[in-house]
């Protein structure tokens, strides 16, 4: 980041709390990411990804005087991230499918799954209610374990726990116990990420 100082996390907080929008700026580039990777898994289009990503930070401009430290922010961005992109889905007719034409262009990490099946994977993940989808979205990307999930979703832990179960065995049901090569899709359901 050339041009930038090499200023820790907490100093690009204190110093966008007192309304240094080059602070702010430096902060959305280091989560602008992460943000748009989450808004992105849950929704499940590029350009509404995008737009849900603007409005989280938009928001958290409104609201950076609350963030009270640097583990606080991403807890913050994470939870408005899901919950906004939540209320997006509950607004939206179900299963809204995008073109194949959009997908060009995304970046893709190696995977060592068929990618016939990780897209299957996908869409079967696209199925989830909402708040299923961000439970094991937030489980399997973000890497947080279920008591994390549960207070980043002010939800019961044994909800959280009740939607990974439910939503790993739908997920395992919907593709059989085997694909055709004979291997066991149980642990590749953990790949959703």
């Amino acid at each position: 980041m050339s041009g930038e100082p090499a200023w820790t996390e907490g100093t690009l907080l204190e110093r966008a709390s007192a309304g240094d929008t080059a602070a702010f700026a430096a902060l959305v580039r280091r989560h602008q990411r992460s943000v748009y990777s989450l808004s992105l898994r849950m929704l499940a289009d590029r350009f509404q990804a995008e737009d849900l990503a603007q409005e989280v930070f938009l928001q958290l401009y409104r609201s950076i005087r609350s963030v009270e430290s640097e583990t606080h922010l991403a807890f913050w961005l994470r939870r408005v991230t899901v919950n906004r992109a939540i209320d997006r889905l509950r607004r939206e007719p179900p299963l809204s499918q995008a073109a194949l034409s959009e997908a060009d262009g995304l970046a893709a990490e190696p995977s060592e799954i068929d990618p016939i099946l990780e897209r299957r994977l996908r869409a079967l993940l696209r199925e989830l209610a909402p708040a299923a989808r961000a439970v094991v979205l937030l489980r399997y990307q973000e890497d947080l374990d279920p008591t994390e999930i549960a207070r980043t979703l002010k939800m019961p832990l044994n909800t959280v726990k009740s939607h990974l179960k439910r939503s790993l065995a739908a997920l395992r049901e919907r593709l059989g116990n085997e694909d055709p090569d004979g291997r066991s899709l149980a642990s590749d359901a953990r790949t959703l990420t």
